[in-house]
């Protein structure tokens, strides 16, 4: 489902128990100089993310601290952010002239210990290569480093490394608790250098011949419940897009890869490390 760029006016996008993802929580936040917004999840935890912009972060047991570094786009720095366990209220506080947020969240009962992702805690992966239109770089926020301090969410910003090329390929699907596959719902928000830059989404059913494709745009949120889901940018524009896989289960991520095109997993440099991150 794609959910064009809209004002959300700091009311959250996917909000809890939604009829698609009840797993997934997302909320885009904007705040101006000394502005504050505050939140509490009864049962999700979350991850706060500034992606443009400073903020300072007041959780419980955490010492207050300034994050993010960021300025004036997802390209000019490093990610950083704030893990705020089930249950426990949030304050924001603008310490910038404008600052824009991510919130992602994923529904779990357990509440944890709240604790900061600074930039020498993120994980980063690049994969693919220009031959293969596959070369991608992934910066895992909550990720593989953070096991067993998260209860069920991941949390990840990926660009395309240079200008177009695919990502989320070979096709692959997130939907169902078995031998070989985890069902986690998936969202995400778009950006693009320069911002005029498309994507086209693609979402296609798993006994489907032909999905469906879906315009998007700078500032788009897709939403992902069921199905294979390549997407591709055009030429000439780097793409960046904010994920947030929320566990039913479980928090490892196990893709089940569509099998016409699972042979290509063999020949994409890198790909297979790439996998490894979300487990």
């Amino acid at each position: 489902m794609h959910i064009p760029p809209h004002d959300n006016d700091n009311r959250p996008i996917i909000d809890i128990n939604d009829a698609k993802v009840p797993y997934a929580f997302f909320n885009r936040v904007t705040l101006n100089r000394d502005e504050e917004f505050v939140y509490e999840l009864k049962e999700y935890e979350s991850c706060i993310v500034p992606v443009t912009g400073s903020i300072i972060v007041n959780v419980y047991s955490l010492d207050e601290r300034l994050i993010g570094n960021r300025m004036n786009n997802v390209w000019d720095g490093e990610p950083e952010g704030v893990y705020v366990p089930t249950g426990l209220t949030a304050k924001i506080k603008c310490a910038c002239d404008q600052a824009e947020i991510f919130i992602a969240g994923a529904k779990y009962s357990e509440q944890l210990r709240p604790f900061y992702i600074m930039g020498e805690d993120v994980d980063v992966v690049q994969y693919g290569s220009d031959d293969t239109k596959t070369h991608r770089k992934i910066k895992h926020i909550l990720g593989q480093k953070q096991n067993g301090k998260v209860g069920r969410l991941l949390v990840s910003e990926l660009f395309t490394v240079g200008k177009g090329g695919w990502s989320g390929f070979p096709p692959h699907k997130h939907d169902t608790d078995r031998d070989g596959e985890t069902h986690h719902d998936e969202v995400y928000n778009f950006r693009f250098d320069p911002k005029e830059g498309f994507a086209l989404q693609l979402l296609q059913g798993e006994n489907k011949k032909v999905g469906d494709a879906h315009h998007i745009v700078d500032g788009s949120t897709f939403v992902i419940d069921k199905g294979y889901h390549p997407c591709v940018v055009a030429p000439g524009y780097q793409m960046y897009y904010f994920t947030i896989l929320a566990g039913k289960s479980q928090r490892s991520l196990v893709q089940y890869f569509q099998p016409e095109y699972s042979w290509q997993v063999e020949t994409i440099p890198g790909i297979k490390d790439m996998i490894a991150k979300f487990k």
